[in-house]
């Protein structure tokens, strides 16, 4: 898939890369703080199960969170997971995320439990980790392949407890449904090599 910044150099990607992450941080903050002041009045805007006018909700649940610790606990992963998954493409990040967003949001939408509200970026986060976890495997690109393995080993126990149902206060399914919506992205928007060039 090409992608926009596909002749820069290592350096140009990790620039733009972070650059966006801060920015896309930045954004959470300030809609948690405009949340504080309002007396919680974006928390509305979480996924309540099963009500069709919550489905306009499904995209903006994913950038807001309930209190400060809520926002903090997945500000370090979503910055980390998110330049790690920038670092390989601009556009095919976004494309990840959009994808990891909308199914998740979906997904919640149908199998959460009756009268919850779930908001927050950790289906992303739980998304770009699967993504991460398996591109590399996919693509078979070395490069990919250590980075998944190295994520593994760092985040790989907080993800599997994030996945446990005995957990109170945690939507383990928007996790479980986010994880799987990366590893499916990963197959979906795959590089192909480019097509030998033909001689005579």
């Amino acid at each position: 898939m090409p992608d926009a910044g596909a002749g820069w150099s290592s350096g140009d990607r990790a620039l733009a890369a972070g650059k966006l992450m801060l920015a896309w941080i930045a954004l959470l903050w300030l809609l948690e703080a405009v949340d504080a002041v309002t007396g919680h009045a974006l928390d509305r805007f979480g996924v309540t199960p099963r009500e069709p006018s919550e489905l306009v909700d499904v995209v903006p649940s994913a950038f807001v969170h309930f209190g400060f610790a809520h926002l903090a606990a997945n500000t370090l992963p979503l910055l980390v997971l998110g330049f790690l998954a920038a670092l390989f493409g601009i556009r095919r990040f976004l494309l990840v995320c959009a994808l990891v967003v909308v199914a998740d949001g979906l997904g919640v939408w149908l199998i959460s439990p009756d009268r919850t509200n779930t908001a927050g970026a950790s289906g992303l986060i739980f998304g770009l980790f699967g993504f991460l976890l398996v591109s590399g495997f996919v693509e078979r690109r070395p490069l990919g392949i250590l980075a998944g393995v190295l994520i593994a080993a760092v985040w790989g126990g907080s993800i599997l407890a994030g996945l446990a149902p005995t957990q109170t206060g945690v939507s383990w399914q928007g996790h479980l449904l986010g994880l799987l919506a990366g590893v499916a992205a990963a197959f979906v928007l795959r590089r192909r090599p480019a097509p030998p060039v033909l001689t005579r």
